[in-house]
């Protein structure tokens, strides 16, 4: 497959999942800001297109045994798989995490003071996490389900008080984009999570579990930001030949 430069970066994870990891190789954002171009991305980082380019093509020659199609899914399976499992996974490792920086902070805190940021950033990212799934399971993700339910009915939905669904996703994006650059910060301030040569092993825990968490919430934010808020955009859009009650 050939891979243009002006290819949309989001538009090609959510084809292709693998492509995630030359991205995150060259240090370009695929979930928060994956609405730009290839070449875009490589030239505000100052990277040659053309080597990018030729991992991505490379990468997506590759077997694909083990890639997850999520892109095929219904939407209200792939809303009750987010929920599910990394909403789950947030609100778990969110609890497990705060003590762990706690205590390396109480511990390590003078010798290596960017801890007490990386706290801070985490506490924040976790707090306003929490606030923007809740969000997403009383409000976005209900109505997802309710239009599904109704196209495969054939049947008309009520127009939800907010008006179109683009008005909470455009919301749910923009917190995504505070979060995503948050966690950039905490990536910055632990050095790509490489604990120092004195780290004990909590502080070795604890920064392989931040870097898990980041993973998580990679995949988390692209199949939000790149499958299912496009497709809600979509589906809903074929409801504009009913009278919505």
């Amino acid at each position: 497959m050939t891979i243009k430069e002006n290819q949309i970066i989001g538009e090609l994870v959510a084809q292709d999942y693998r492509t995630a990891s030359v991205f995150k190789k060259y240090g370009i954002d695929f979930c928060c800001q994956g609405n730009r171009t290839i070449n875009t991305a490589c030239e505000k980082k100052k990277i040659d297109v053309k080597l990018v380019l030729n991992d991505l093509e490379a990468t997506m020659l590759a077997t694909s045994e083990g890639n997850t199609d999520y892109k095929s899914w219904p939407l209200d399976l792939l809303a009750d798989y987010i929920e599910k499992k990394h909403h789950r996974y947030v609100r778990e490792k969110s609890a497990e995490i705060k003590p762990y920086l706690s205590k390396v902070c109480r511990v390590h805190g003078e010798r290596h003071p960017e801890l007490f940021e990386i706290n801070k950033h985490f506490n924040a990212t976790a707090d306003e996490l929490a606030m923007h799934m809740e969000k997403e399971e009383s409000i976005l993700f209900p109505l997802i389900r309710e239009m599904v339910k109704a196209k495969q009915g054939n049947s008309k939905i009520d127009a939800p008080d907010f008006g179109t669904i683009q008005n909470p996703i455009q919301v749910m994006m923009d917190e995504h984009t505070t979060e995503g650059d948050r966690y950039r910060k905490i990536e910055e301030l632990s050095n790509n999570f490489t604990p120092p040569q004195d780290a004990c092993g909590t502080y070795r825990v604890t920064f392989a579990l931040l870097k898990e968490f980041e993973q998580d919430l990679h995949l988390h934010i692209h199949l939000e930001n790149n499958i299912l808020f496009p497709k809600a955009i979509e589906l809903e859009k074929t409801f504009n030949s009913m009278v919505l009650n």
